[in-house]
């Protein structure tokens, strides 16, 4: 799936159909332009736990305990980790693994209607 205003590459999923099916169908469009990856870099939210470290892309960042608690922004780009504190602090950290990022918005508070 990608959106249809930039081409961008959303998320993939197995085509259901067989070669054979997918062969006969009818009334098919000419696939247009090929879906491009995102360059720019993805913003991401962590909450720090208790003591001092947030996990990105598989990679564990240690913040402080003074930052306990905080909600940071981070952009990960191919090489840099940039954490943004609530402080107003920048700090930048090298990549030291290549896997993607898996979610967007980690630990947010969750409230509940009523307590059992």
């Amino acid at each position: 799936m990608f959106d249809p205003q930039t081409r961008e590459l959303l998320r993939t999923r197995p085509n259901p159909l067989t070669w054979d099916q997918a062969h006969h169908v009818q009334s098919v469009r000419p696939a247009g332009p090929p879906p491009r990856p995102r360059t720019e870099p993805v913003t991401v939210q962590r909450r720090v736990s208790a003591s001092g470290v947030i996990t990105v892309a598989s990679q564990p960042i240690s913040l402080g305990r003074a930052q306990a608690g905080a909600v940071v922004t981070v952009h990960v780009s191919d090489t840099t980790l940039t954490v943004d504190t609530p402080d107003g602090q920048q700090r930048t950290y090298r990549r030291a693994t290549a896997q993607p990022v898996r979610s967007i918005k980690a630990y947010r508070p969750r409230t509940t209607t009523h307590v059992s």
